[in-house]
């Protein structure tokens, strides 16, 4: 029978959750990497035992982690993240112009076809490649020296490239999020970059409308349908029929558009996962109910997911890199809390149950199937 393993990044450690297809009981490992930010960690699509791991600490900085035998043993790969070139300047908060300057990563993405080819999102806003296995990494600063790189500046959270989206179908395509520039696509593997920002507004900038500026939380698609993009946005959620040439409000009857996660059903491409919170200022979800909300029209319309969730006195918040689906059948829902808690929905989100407490606050979960 098939199985899981949810990989749980956390502000304290690593956790490894396993189960069988059923998804009823679970074994947990960790903490790994117990007292470090986890901020990321994710498993190779072609090889259940590759796990790397971005681990960052504000003491001893950036550390890259792998795991060739699905977490029971890890080995420290390089951490040189070293801009291209002149690096220049981007603009702060203040609007003043500061110097790029490496920091963390936010994201790890495995290549769809070769567990020893990743892409890296860092923070100041940055993309990296590895084909060695995180041996050694560059730049594809193409994105970086974009002609509107130095107008983009720090989100509330800094600058950060937080999410990459590859195409099954065409692994020269690759769409990419900043906090707070927005979105970009590649279609030369990053070589070069077009921002895809059109039908987005945020009022909170200068030019509401304008090219870049956006704070992008999270995007994710269908494998089989690349072409269709699901956002959730510093207010808004969004669709893209076309590969984000054009974008359209899809927030319909949610209790509020605010909120930074966005996952799709693995099986069914119109069905999307989102989780609102109350507002940008105060970051939980509204009424002191968890509600994960559902909608099978790609955003028409949505209905809240409340079975096994609290619904009274909780004020947590999910983060953008904090839900995932897995590819069995009846798809898997997973997500995690600054409370602690990793909820789990085996039925497409039907019904959900805590599969671990009392974690310190959960930053990222990604699934890998285990065959």
């Amino acid at each position: 029978m098939s199985g899981v393993r949810v990989l749980v990044g956390t502000k304290k450690g690593a956790f490894l959750l396993e189960s069988d297809g059923l998804r009823n009981k679970w074994s947990v490992s960790g903490p790994h990497f117990a007292g470090w930010e986890i901020y990321h960690m994710k498993g190779s699509p072609v090889d259940p035992n590759r796990i790397y791991v971005s681990q960052s600490s504000g003491w001893f900085g950036q550390v890259i982690q792998r795991s060739n035998d699905g977490g029971k043993s890890w080995e420290t790969m390089s951490n040189e993240f070293a801009y291209e070139g002149e690096t220049g300047m981007h603009q702060w908060y203040d609007g003043t112009l500061r110097p790029w300057k490496f920091t963390r990563v936010w994201h790890l993405e495995p290549s769809l076809t070769d567990p020893d080819v990743v892409y890296a999102g860092v923070e100041d806003a940055a993309m990296f490649k590895t084909t060695d296995g995180a041996k050694s990494w560059q730049e594809l600063a193409g994105l970086r020296n974009h002609g509107t790189g130095p107008s983009w500046q720090p989100g509330a959270g800094g600058l950060g490239l937080h999410t990459i989206v590859l195409d099954p179908s065409d692994p020269q395509k690759i769409v990419i999020a900043i906090s707070a520039a927005g979105a970009f696509r590649s279609e030369d593997g990053g070589v070069s970059w077009k921002a895809i920002n059109r039908g987005l507004r945020s009022e909170f900038i200068p030019d509401p409308n304008a090219e870049v500026g956006h704070c992008v939380h999270n995007i994710s698609r269908h494998p089989s349908r690349p072409h269709v993009l699901f956002m959730q946005k510093h207010w808004d959620v969004m669709r893209s029929d076309d590969y984000g040439d054009n974008w359209r409000e899809v927030s319909g009857n949610l209790v509020t558009d605010f909120g930074f996660p966005i996952s799709v059903h693995s099986h069914e491409p119109e069905t999307v996962y989102v989780v609102p919170i109350k507002s940008d200022s105060e970051h939980f979800v509204p009424e002191g109910k968890l509600r994960v909300y559902r909608s099978r029209s790609g955003g028409d319309d949505w209905e809240p997911l409340t079975n096994g969730l609290p619904q009274e006195n909780c004020y947590v918040n999910v983060l953008r890199d904090a839900m995932a689906v897995d590819a069995l059948d009846g798809c898997g829902i997973y997500f995690g809390t600054t409370g602690g808690q990793v909820y789990a929905s085996p039925d497409g989100g039907n019904t959900w149950s805590a599969i671990v407490h009392d974690l310190p606050a959960v930053l990222s979960v990604e699934v890998q199937t285990l065959k």
